[in-house]
């Protein structure tokens, strides 16, 4: 054990170089692609009820029946939720490498697939797009337990929280994309082939080709995951996993002298560690990890349930305060348009920031602290937007509403959206480390299920104003929840999960054991 632990111990140590950032790209693109594909569907949703659902006759534009909104909204979050727990599970089981590129591989083809129809009737299109985008949720599901496992076990101690945030904050650079895929590929055809809004021409206002846009969108989100397949691949196995799940120092050695300016001495060839080999479901997982997994599903889930309810209806919160004009007065271009750019303001201004300001003060001030006050300025402006809602509708107040709605994404990234994230993928023991993940990460995605459902059916049935009460209390839920997620700032990640505490008693004096013939290289 103390063998092993010296390879880990020269990984806690490491100075910060070129192939922490390599990896940080490698397995942020996989986000960057995850945040494209689930939330380009919200710009192109309004365009599909024009093509598809058009009524002759009808005063108002086609739109997606409320069933089918909610079958193409939420059905990737199914994909999503059975994926984490399927390669959570498997990466635990395979080793993460082996399933990385499978999750990739799985997001291009059903990225592809999924702007591309079997037949030319609505049932037809909407059934392939569904189909499809549950197989795109379960490559993308994949990818979450084992991005943030993968980041923790290549990162040293004092950078770890912010190498993992920053994969993460790669989803926001995925939905600015998404926006301005959408901005430039609507302007390109509006300019091409110019037509009236609905109210002057209700057949004209929705050109045959805009057939095309919502497919090039949706398509698009295949171009990324593909660059990075080939970096995934050449990626070495993790070293914690080598040497703690598969019990081969020696094989995590080499394969971190590869990639990391690390020199280690002669390890022996197995290790055996005894002890330490408790299954998810025993009474000693429950003892130790078991309030510490209640905290990382429960916060995940209640701060889903907020975070997407918010995302994906950001489009119908901008009409009702008036941002964007009432569907008729658009031609169905136009309206793409205009929702993807309301969307990419916001992401420019609040979603990508927040991010950033959580890689940059996740080891400065801990994850605990940067958790407890997202919620609870979520909880203040969600409050703030609801109570006065009457208020903020009046056009003189649009500005300040939409401020407000920017600042609860704001607290959200800069918030519990990262450190749900960032925190499971540090406090379990390796073997288990990408299962417990995936079992956070779908707790998460339930909440973005009852988010993106819920939402729909509680604005028609209780109003703007309620709902918006409804997920202040579930932000302020989200604030007690975190007192059950312990603190992992500048711990190695063997003192977090108990492993270092077999060989010696004392967890602390073991991390901070260096072994004699274990020197770090320069950068």
């Amino acid at each position: 054990m103390a063998k092993e632990m010296e390879v880990l111990n020269a990984l806690d140590v490491a100075k910060t170089q070129l192939y922490h950032f390599t990896a940080i790209v490698i397995a942020g693109m996989g986000f960057f692609t995850d945040a494209y594909d689930l939330f380009c569907i919200s710009l192109v949703t309004k365009l599909l009820g024009r093509l598809y659902y058009y009524k002759e006759g009808s005063p108002d534009p086609g739109s997606l029946p409320s069933n089918v909104s909610a079958a193409v909204n939420g059905v990737a979050f199914c994909g999503t939720l059975t994926g984490q727990l399927f390669f959570g599970w498997l990466g635990d089981k395979m080793g993460r490498k082996r399933v990385y590129g499978l999750t990739l591989m799985v997001m291009v083809i059903c990225s592809i697939a999924s702007g591309l129809s079997f037949g030319k009737d609505a049932k037809a299109v909407m059934a392939t797009l569904c189909f499809f985008r549950f197989w795109l949720g379960f490559g993308i599901g994949g990818d979450y337990p084992l991005s943030a496992t993968i980041m923790s076990e290549y990162a040293n101690k004092k950078t770890r929280g912010a190498f993992i945030a920053a994969v993460f904050a790669m989803q926001g650079f995925g939905i600015l994309a998404g926006g301005m895929v959408a901005i430039i590929i609507s302007a390109a055809f509006k300019a091409k082939y110019p037509a009236l809004p609905y109210k002057d021409d209700p057949i004209g206002s929705t050109s045959p080709q805009a057939d095309y846009v919502w497919r090039i969108i949706v398509m698009f989100g295949a171009i990324p995951a593909l660059l990075t397949y080939y970096w995934r691949m050449k990626m070495p196995e993790t070293a914690r996993y080598t040497a703690l799940v598969a019990k081969n120092a020696k094989q995590a050695a080499a394969d971190m002298s590869k990639v990391l300016q690390v020199e280690l001495g002669a390890e022996q060839e197995k290790t055996e560690v005894k002890g330490n080999d408790f299954g998810l479901f025993s009474k000693q997982f429950l003892r130790r990890h078991g309030l510490h997994l209640l905290g990382t599903t429960s916060t995940w889930f209640l701060l889903d349930i907020a975070f997407y309810s918010q995302n994906l209806f950001q489009k119908d919160i901008f009409t009702a305060i008036g941002w964007i004009p009432k569907a008729k007065e658009m031609s169905a271009l136009d309206e793409v348009f205009r929702i993807a750019r309301a969307q990419t303001l916001i992401a420019l201004c609040s979603t990508v920031p927040g991010y950033w300001f959580t890689v940059a003060f996740i080891d400065r001030i801990g994850r605990f602290a940067i958790q407890l006050m997202g919620f609870f300025f979520m909880t203040v402006f969600m409050f703030a937007l609801a109570i006065p809602y009457h208020h903020w509708t009046l056009k003189a107040n649009r500005i300040g509403f939409v401020v407000m709605y920017s600042l609860t994404f704001f607290f959200a990234n800069f918030g519990p959206n990262a450190t749900t994230f960032v925190v499971p993928a540090e406090i379990f023991p390796a073997r288990l480390r990408s299962t417990c993940h995936g079992i956070s990460a779908a707790a998460g995605k339930a909440g973005a299920m009852v988010g993106a459902f819920g939402f729909q059916y509680a604005e028609k049935a209780i109003g703007v104003r309620n709902t918006l009460i409804i997920l202040g209390v579930v932000n302020f839920l989200g604030m007690v929840f975190t007192f059950l997620v312990p603190e992992s700032n500048g711990r190695s990640l063997e003192e977090m999960s108990g492993e270092a505490e077999e060989e010696n008693g004392d967890a602390i004096e073991l991390s901070q054991h260096t072994g004699h013939h274990i020197r770090t290289a320069p950068v």
